[in-house]
């Protein structure tokens, strides 16, 4: 097998320069970073160097059940092993293609399947419950995405919601919330404890204030905190609660995993998926959510109010696993 090393910015980058010289035939081996050649090397660039395999007479014939093999024999495949996909799940996602297309699928076709196969990861009923809580640990962009989700519904649809912080432990976190609930001109309420923001959410429920969606910006604090558990016991308590966890992409599997777990008590039903502007793909991150069960609401890729961010739909959750430009995760 003739062996060669591409290099590329991103992995797309250097599949590309792989088959423009190889061709559809050739199978991506292993995938890694490493520093850039030059100055760039020396400044702390990286890229992604991929190397690939060509059999030199894979002209003659092959049975008619190799494509059944172990190993991933076709492009479609070999191309989402490469974005750090788990194997058997590319495998079964190449499986959807057509046989006549597998080696030499169009990007298009590729997200199309992939998208099919992930389709049960994205929550992609756009309804609101009365009360929206966000919580996270600490920088995982909870008030941002707040922020996003209020800015966008206003823009898009003149809808108004209620904004609550309830972050009282970060320092600057109500001003935060505030400036952009004067900007958008929406009701806001500041409640540093748990006990004052059980008070006002039951208060607004029984007073029919829930009518208008209240989206809730909790502290970002460690699960074991005892703060933190006296929170998950409110959104317990409380009728017509939906909690989203906030979880950085940027996220290792492991991690995902344990912080998921620790978040437990406060019962989410939507995971919200920010920073995805600072990884390559979302790929490292599909074998957690699938054992999780628990759909994606948000995707979040900036910072900025009110672009960067959009509801999933399993389109948008394939192509960040291709490693699509951030820009196809914002508001059009």
């Amino acid at each position: 097998m003739f062996l060669k090393r591409f290099r590329g910015a991103t992995v797309r980058d250097a599949l590309s320069a792989c088959r423009q010289e190889l061709g559809p035939n050739a199978l991506v081996l292993s995938t890694t970073m490493v520093a850039a050649r030059g100055w760039r090397g020396m400044m702390g660039v990286r890229e992604v160097e991929l190397t690939a395999g060509l059999e030199r007479e894979a002209s003659v014939a092959r049975p008619e059940g190799s494509e059944n093999r172990h190993v991933p024999t076709s492009t479609a495949a070999a191309q989402l092993v490469a974005t750090g996909l788990d194997r058997a799940l590319a495998e079964e996602v190449a499986g959807l293609l057509p046989k006549r297309i597998r080696r030499g699928p169009s990007a298009a076709q590729l997200r199309q399947a992939l998208s099919n196969r992930i389709s049960e990861l994205a929550a992609v009923a756009q309804d609101y419950q009365p009360i929206e809580v966000f919580v996270g640990p600490p920088g995982a962009g909870k008030t941002t995405t707040v922020a996003k989700i209020a800015a966008q519904a206003r823009a898009l649809r003149g809808a108004r919601f209620s904004l609550i912080a309830a972050d009282g432990f970060r320092v600057g976190a109500i001003d935060q919330l505030r400036t952009y609930a004067d900007i958008l001109d929406a009701p806001f309420h500041a409640t540093p404890s748990n006990q004052q923001l059980e008070a006002l959410l039951t208060d607004m429920t029984m007073t029919g204030m829930t009518d208008v969606p209240v989206l809730v910006d909790t502290a970002g604090r460690a699960p074991s905190d005892p703060d933190a558990h006296e929170l998950f016991g409110v959104l317990r308590r409380l009728p017509a609660v939906r909690t989203h966890l906030v979880l950085p992409a940027t996220t290792s599997p492991t991690m995902a995993r344990r912080l998921i777990d620790s978040y437990a008590d406060a019962q989410p039903s939507r995971l919200v998926l920010t920073k995805l502007d600072e990884v390559e793909s979302l790929s490292p991150l599909v074998s957690v959510l699938r054992d999780v069960n628990v759909p994606v609401s948000y995707l979040c890729s900036g910072q900025r109010v009110p672009e960067d961010l959009a509801p999933a739909t399993a389109d948008l959750l394939a192509s960040c696993v291709l490693g699509d430009s951030p820009a196809a995760v914002a508001l059009h």
